[in-house]
């Protein structure tokens, strides 16, 4: 569809521009160019021209500031590599700050050979999964989950923490 059939001469598009320029919203702009061009429209067109985005009128352009970033405290997210963050050099490791002892610490780490892939996964079994997704020794916990959850007691403590725990650990 050619730009004549949609309504946007090359007059109405350099009052869009124009417009753009000053500051109008994109609202404002369909508004002064009426004959059915909608907000959306607009938008469209700016950014087929190529226009760029501006501050909004009146205020100063300010960056954003960036989210701060947490060490992930648990043991598995600590080895994952799939994890954000983690490198794929073997020789990246990731810096670990001592954090006080969580009440999840009792909780050992299955054999690989006590682990169930998730053909052998039933609903009484627990779901946690465990290691990396992308190795062969990947698996789940399969210990007896607790009733009507989907995870075991010990993984239970760990995903379902009370909120007073969860704070003191961010502190």
């Amino acid at each position: 569809m050619s730009d004549a059939a949609t309504g946007w001469t090359d007059e109405r598009v350099e009052l869009l521009a124009k417009m753009w320029s000053e500051g109008l919203s994109a609202s404002q702009i369909a508004a002064a160019l009426g004959g059915g061009v909608t907000r959306n429209a607009v938008i469209g067109k700016v950014h087929r021209l190529g226009l760029s985005g501006r501050a909004r009128a009146g205020a100063p352009a300010q960056p954003r500031p960036p989210k701060p970033t947490r060490a992930p405290t648990h043991p598995i997210a600590m080895s994952d590599p799939m994890r954000p963050g983690a490198g794929f050099s073997p020789a990246a490791k990731p810096k670990v700050e001592e954090a006080p002892v969580p009440a999840w610490a009792d909780v050992v780490e299955l054999p690989v050979s006590q682990r169930v892939t998730i053909l052998e996964l039933r609903d009484s079994m627990c779901r946690w999964p465990l290691g990396d997704p992308a190795r062969p020794e990947f698996g789940f916990c399969g210990q007896r989950a607790a009733t009507g959850l989907p995870y075991c007691g010990a993984h239970c403590r760990i995903a379902y923490q009370p909120a007073a725990e969860r704070k003191r650990l961010r502190a």
